[in-house]
């Protein structure tokens, strides 16, 4: 669809990390440097390669935090990280626990996530454009009180998160959600994300536009797949796209 004769439009939907927060610190750092508080000395290379591995794992079995197995995204989370330190060299549970509690709360906070550039000046324009805007992220029941802690939290008219819904991305129902939570129709909403299944093609199969962030440093296979005007090479990009509408 070409954006020079979209409709205006009434909701945008935002997925949040990689395209509006990021974290400050790779992984493997933040967990080292926990680690050492606690007496322990692991190399942050060893535990990013780590957690790679059991975060995929983890989603592979248990998807979605777990919600169908009885599990909660708190326990999906300390099982990850325990993991991770398992599989580099560390394996006393009663160790482990403490920092993998730790941290669980540490992730939580604003002192690990970082605003990407342009989020907050597009978030205030499309604002000003009349716009409402809500999050669809694949994120568990953390994610309200990390926008809050960022100063995010007062753009979005609601919510949804993984977790919370039960539905995660691309499955078309948590953006069926917010359509009937805004009581927008498809035509008339966007979503805004990084992820070209769970962001692009996924709202697409709802009646909904998309557009895709291009994120520095990350290689962009669906390029070819996606029109250049879906494409923001920043979120800045956005408010004049839609201006046009």
């Amino acid at each position: 669809m070409c954006f020079a004769t979209m409709l205006k439009l009434r909701l945008l939907t935002w997925d949040v990390k990689d395209t509006l927060l990021r974290l400050r610190i790779p992984v493997g750092k933040s967990y080292a440097a926990e680690a050492q508080a606690h007496g322990l000395q692991v190399e942050a290379e060893a535990l990013n390669r780590a957690f790679r591995w059991a975060y995929n794992a983890q989603t592979k079995h248990f998807p979605n935090y777990g919600l169908d197995r009885g599990l909660s995204s708190k326990q999906w989370w300390l099982d990850v990280v325990m993991e991770t330190f398992r599989l580099s060299g560390v394996h006393e549970d009663k160790v482990l626990l403490p920092i993998a509690e730790k941290l669980y709360c540490d992730y939580c906070s604003k002192h690990n996530w970082e605003v990407l550039p342009g989020a907050i000046e597009t978030l205030q324009q499309c604002q000003q454009l009349g716009i409402r805007m809500a999050v669809i992220s694949n994120f568990d029941r953390r994610l309200s009180e990390i926008l809050a802690q960022c100063d995010l939290q007062q753009h979005f008219e609601f919510v949804l998160s993984s977790e919370n819904t039960g539905f995660a991305k691309p499955d078309k129902r948590i953006f069926l959600e917010a359509l009937q939570i805004s009581r927008v129709p498809p035509p008339l909403a966007a979503h805004v994300g990084d992820s070209y299944m769970n962001d692009y093609r996924a709202p697409r199969e709802v009646g909904m536009h998309s557009f895709l962030v291009k994120t520095a440093g990350k290689p962009a296979s669906w390029e070819t797949e996606v029109p250049q005007e879906h494409i923001l090479p920043s979120l800045t990009y956005l408010p004049s796209l839609i201006e046009k509408g």
